[in-house]
């Protein structure tokens, strides 16, 4: 990058972000990230410094569903605003060059930044046959090689990438696989879903510009500060799964009063995802909550799981004990559990730091 390339706060400035502004994202993310507020300062710092990153977005067997997903990630917005400064240098979809030109662009960018750009990559990789899928005569494979090997870090968004996706379901005619089955000296970041959250994505990269690494991963390479709990967990209709009581049917009277969605084929409780809390399109709803099931788009092998509207074929524990429960307690075990529910919740509410932005500004 040019020595004299602007810090990302001097093009906020000159976007006429306010100071007030730029510390309301810096709390936001923060939170997003399960980091405590004390941590929103050096976080501030970091963004304030940082230069913007080379990013090389590569597409391979997708639908380009990731990106879509991304270009709608609450614009306008200071979110929307950190990831404008990031240089995304190559991007089928978003780019204006094509052609040569367009692969000239992912040359100079791998030259030009070679150790330090960001590689992120949607869709599965075919080794069944190199003809199956290429970029300007280039096989995806080859691609990838040549991309990953001076990058810094690859991040593999959505589940294509990160698992094999739709591409890879069974028979899988083009032998589809992810990017970590090609990829082994480099550190490989999941971002599952179909597609992910925006706010997941631009988290993520905010994370690697404050602190130049990866967040923590969990057992299938994602960020556990977003896939560290079940939707099922986090989920409003949770009381109802206690209480025993199931929607039927997509028009019964247990779907109008917003019961369980268990029996109706939901996965919520073995898909790891923050859609339950962070939500889509600005927070307004998910699928749940417009009244479908999940379909645990966000785990591995979610394409050949079965019929997405055949309940899973074991429940989890404490559906099978409050069931049992309302058999025989009826209405007193699931009133014992909603006021346990309660108070646990207000507990929490009580231990809760907070911070303002008055704070921050204070810690200056």
């Amino acid at each position: 990058m040019a020595f004299d390339e602007p810090t990302i706060a001097e093009i906020l400035r000159r976007q006429g972000i306010s100071r007030r502004g730029f510390l309301k994202f810096c709390a936001t993310t923060a939170s997003l990230m399960a980091l405590p507020p004390s941590m929103v300062p050096a976080i501030a710092a970091a963004l304030e410094k940082a230069r913007r990153p080379s990013v090389i977005w590569l597409s391979f067997q997708e639908c380009t569903g990731c990106t879509e997903s991304l270009t709608r990630s609450h614009t306008p917005s200071i979110e929307g605003l950190i990831l404008e400064q990031i240089s995304l240098d190559y991007h089928h979809t978003l780019q204006a060059a094509s052609g040569e030109a367009a692969e000239a662009a992912r040359e100079a960018a791998m030259r030009e930044n070679h150790g330090k750009y960001l590689l992120v990559v949607d869709g599965s990789i075919p080794m069944g046959n190199a003809g199956y899928s290429t970029i300007a005569g280039v096989s995806n494979l080859d691609m990838l090689k040549e991309t990953a090997a001076g990058a810094a870090a690859v991040i593999a968004v959505g589940s294509c990438a990160a698992y094999g996706g739709l591409p890879a379901a069974l028979p899988n005619p083009t032998g589809a696989v992810p990017v970590s089955a090609i990829i082994k000296d480099k550190p490989v970041m999941n971002v599952p879903g179909c597609p992910p959250i925006p706010v997941v994505i631009t988290g993520v990269l905010a994370h690697f510009l404050t602190f130049a690494a990866l967040p923590e991963l969990d057992d299938h390479g994602r960020p556990k500060v977003f896939y560290g709990e079940s939707i099922h967990d986090r989920c409003y209709r949770r009381p109802f799964y206690d209480q025993g009581k199931f929607a039927e049917t997509f028009d019964d009277e247990g779907a109008r009063k917003g019961w369980c969605l268990f029996k109706l084929g939901c996965k919520g409780p073995v898909t790891y995802n923050a859609c339950a809390t962070t939500k889509w399109n600005q927070g307004v709803s998910f699928p749940i909550q417009s009244g479908h099931g999940c379909i645990g788009c966000s785990e591995p092998g979610f394409w050949d799981m079965g019929p997405l509207y055949k309940p899973l074929s074991m429940p989890i524990a404490p559906v099978q004990m409050m069931v049992g429960a309302a058999a025989a307690g009826g209405a007193i075990a699931g009133a014992a559990m909603a006021m346990r529910n309660r108070a646990a919740k207000k507990s929490a509410q009580a231990a809760h730091q907070k911070v303002t932005v008055e704070d921050l500004e204070k810690a200056k």
